[in-house]
């Protein structure tokens, strides 16, 4: 998070108007909803963890055992249980 004087980066009109409400103390802006990223996608986990899931669905569909998953992909018999029992794929 990077400090900025909002004296040189905001209008005057508008930096009276918020001294009404606070003056000489810092203040937070957050971002816009609208440009957040959810979880995971800058970094590509979001898509890992969406292919990987798939592919846990797609084993047990086919037959494998939970047991099975929990060896092959490292995760805890609940984990694999919320994956393949999730009604979002």
């Amino acid at each position: 998070m990077k400090c900025v004087n909002a004296a040189a980066l905001l209008p005057d009109h508008l930096l009276k108007e918020i001294q009404q409400y606070i003056h000489g103390e810092a203040l937070y802006i957050p971002t816009r909803t609208s440009s957040r990223r959810k979880w995971g996608e800058s970094s590509g986990a979001r898509g890992f963890y969406r292919l990987r899931n798939n592919e846990i669905r797609k084993c047990f569909h086919d037959g494998a055992d939970m047991n099975q998953l929990c060896e092959q992909y490292g995760l805890s018999i609940d984990s694999i249980r919320k994956i393949v029992y999730s009604k979002n794929p």
